[in-house]
């Protein structure tokens, strides 16, 4: 099956796995995801409904904004993408969003830009809230009109929420599907990607998911989590099912993208 791609470029994205990840989603009428990423899980299945929710108001912003006006979020968008692609410009334009957001569809527009010409499609933060993810220095940074399109219309299935996913996990319905997609579990502290939003995700905040997750399943939910190998080895998922899988690397210090070894974790019935 072809993978529907996503207006966001995103590390860690599940696009390169979609063809597994269906393997271990299960049937079901709504499907719940704390943890929305580049929303590839839900642009790639085909439930009823969908619950998606992220701690990141820039992240969601957007995908309200895109769902409320495609076509003025469109037309400021492409604005964005027509002026002078240099650093310079790239970081004022990264300024004026850290210093402003009262328009929302200029800030989502602005955080669509950022993304698509910022270094590796991160999404990073400081302590105090801003975005400081560098200048990629692509020549021609790709404006994803029909992404966009195709995201509005499967969208209309949807409910966005901004919210902790312990909030998230609170409003799933016995018979929901869950799927979620944390930040993994570091390999190291210097390999550690979860400045997502302001306040991280740390150990702590695994753990936090493994509870709340396995009170979802023990509810009635069946509940599908992915995480590096590493949360296998130092045992947070004990107990449950645990599948090993090879995925693409995203993102790399040293240049080597070759394939990591991920799992993919199976709660309830």
């Amino acid at each position: 099956m072809s993978v529907n791609g996503t207006p966001l470029k995103w590390a860690g994205s599940k696009a390169r796995i979609m063809d597994t990840l269906r393997e271990h989603l299960p049937a079901g009428q709504r499907l719940v995801e704390p943890f929305a990423g580049s929303c590839s899980v839900m642009l790639n299945t085909d439930y009823a409904a969908y619950l998606v929710a992220d701690i990141n108001p820039d992240l969601i912003n957007l995908y309200q904004v895109i769902c409320e006006d495609t076509r003025g979020f469109l037309d400021t968008a492409r604005l964005l993408f027509s002026t002078a692609n240099t650093a310079e410009g790239y970081y004022h334009l990264r300024q004026s969003f850290n210093r402003d957001k009262s328009n929302r569809t200029q800030s989502a527009a602005m955080f669509l830009y950022l993304n698509r010409h910022g270094y590796n499609g991160l999404c990073r933060y400081n302590k105090q809230g801003i975005f400081n993810v560098p200048y990629g220095k692509y020549t021609s940074p790709y404006f994803p009109e029909q992404e966009i399109h195709f995201f509005a219309e499967k969208a209309k299935r949807a409910t966005f929420l901004c919210c902790d996913f312990e909030e998230t996990l609170a409003l799933v319905c016995p018979d929901d599907v869950v799927y979620c997609d944390p930040p993994y579990y570091p390999a190291s502290d210097t390999a550690n990607f979860t400045q997502y939003h302001t306040q991280g995700f740390d150990k702590f905040d695994q753990y936090r998911l493994v509870t709340a997750a396995g009170k979802a399943a023990r509810d009635g939910a069946q509940v599908v989590v992915s995480n590096s190998h590493i949360a296998h080895d130092v045992g947070l998922y004990a107990g449950f099912e645990v599948n090993h899988i090879s995925a693409p690397r995203t993102i790399s210090g040293n240049g080597n993208r070759g394939r990591v070894g991920e799992i993919i974790v199976k709660m309830g019935r």
